[in-house]
This record gives C-alpha cells, structure tokens and sequence, in this order.
C-alpha cells in the first residue's frame, strides 16, 4: 500500500525507472490508465510504458512538451491538449522571473481509456473530461508485456533514452482492464478506486531499478 508515498526521480539516467510485476490474465480489448505526476520538465518524457514483443508501444502514455498528453495504442497515438502551467500569465511570469522565482505547477492527475470496440479513447485532465477521439478499432493490446514507470521502451524491456527520461514524483498509480466513468476518476484521485484494478497503488507490486526513490 503505496498511499501516502511517491516515486522520485531525482535525475535523468538511461536505466532508473519502477517496474510492475503486475499483468493482465488475457489480452486486453478495454483499458483505463490513470497517474498523478509533478514535473516541472519541458523536453519530452515518458510516464507509463507497456510493451510486448510484437510491439514496443502498445501501451504509452507520453508528454512531448507542455500542454500536450500522447495516448499510444498499438504504436498509434491521439494527442491531447491541456493548459497545465501555460494559462499563467506573461506578467506573473516576467514578475517571478525578476524575483529569481519558480513556481512549479501543481501535480497533475490524468486518465486515459481506450476501447477496442469503437476505438474510442477517453482523457480526463484533474478529473475534467476533455473531448473524445478514436484510435485502433478492433485491436487487442497483448497480454505478455513489461510494465514500467519513469521511461519509454524502445524495446522489450529495454532500449532506454535519457533524453526521455521522467524527473519528479510520481504517485496514485493504476491500471484497469475496464473502461471508467467521470465518477471513477474523481475516486482514483482520492485513492479510493470503485472497481478492482489490475494494480492499484493501494496494492502496487514493483521494483525500483536505478535511481529511483520512494518516499513520504
């Protein structure tokens, strides 16, 4: 039970990240993915990777800049736009700016749910569903697959970049093999998940593998 603690990354490196030792029992035709991150990192990062053999991306949730999420299914990949830290304004920036001061934006909590039925992919940014889109119709996420936080797989449990690396904290981690409501996210951010997931972060079997952290 993980409530009340985070991952830290403390820095970039080509290795460090958490690794599930959780797994679906079957191929997965539905999903909902949800994680809170606190980052103040403007390059492209990964923060959640699963990967099978016949394809490094099946699963990928992705930051390419500020402002902007990457859903990949299947190694395709809807985009969607959020204000995050964007929607400060240039006088507060500029007047933090001569102050010496950073003010780091909040941590974030996201959902994305994918079902291959209609390809339809949900994302809620702080508990705010944003508009749907559509991705891989009629496909099957395998089953066999490594589960990792904190990098972006290039290969099956391997092939890491630090260039894509996360640095922060990372918490309220979970999987479902379901789709979710607006009623289920809001409960996911208050740890407090409506139906069993695949893992929880009040049940979150993992390893650290380099310089990754958890703490209070």
């Amino acid at each position: 039970d993980l409530v009340k603690k985070v991952f830290v990354f403390p820095q970039a490196t080509d290795d460090s990240h958490v690794l599930v030792r959780a797994k679906p029992e079957q191929p997965l035709q539905n999903f909902t993915l949800c994680l809170r991150s606190y980052t103040d990192l403007t390059r492209p990062h990964g923060l959640f990777s699963y990967a099978t053999k016949a394809q490094d991306n099946d699963i990928l949730l992705f930051k390419p800049k500020p402002g902007e999420y990457r859903l990949y299914v299947g190694g395709k990949f809807v985009a969607f736009r959020v204000p995050e830290g964007a929607v400060a304004s240039e006088h507060v920036i500029e007047s933090q700016n001569h102050l010496g001061m950073v003010t780091p934006p909040p941590p974030w909590h996201v959902c994305a749910s994918w079902e291959s039925a209609t390809g339809i992919v949900g994302f809620w940014f702080n508990g705010k569903p944003w508009p749907r889109k559509g991705l891989q119709r009629g496909y099957a996420v395998g089953a066999e697959a490594a589960i990792l936080l904190g990098q972006e797989l290039d290969a099956f449990g391997d092939g890491f970049d630090a260039q894509k690396s996360f640095v922060g904290e990372m918490f309220s981690v979970y999987m479902w093999d379901t789709g979710i409501s607006t009623s289920g996210v809001m409960a996911a951010m208050d740890n407090r998940p409506a139906n069993a997931p695949i893992f929880s972060w009040r049940n979150f079997p993992s390893t650290t593998v380099g310089e990754v952290y958890l703490k209070p």
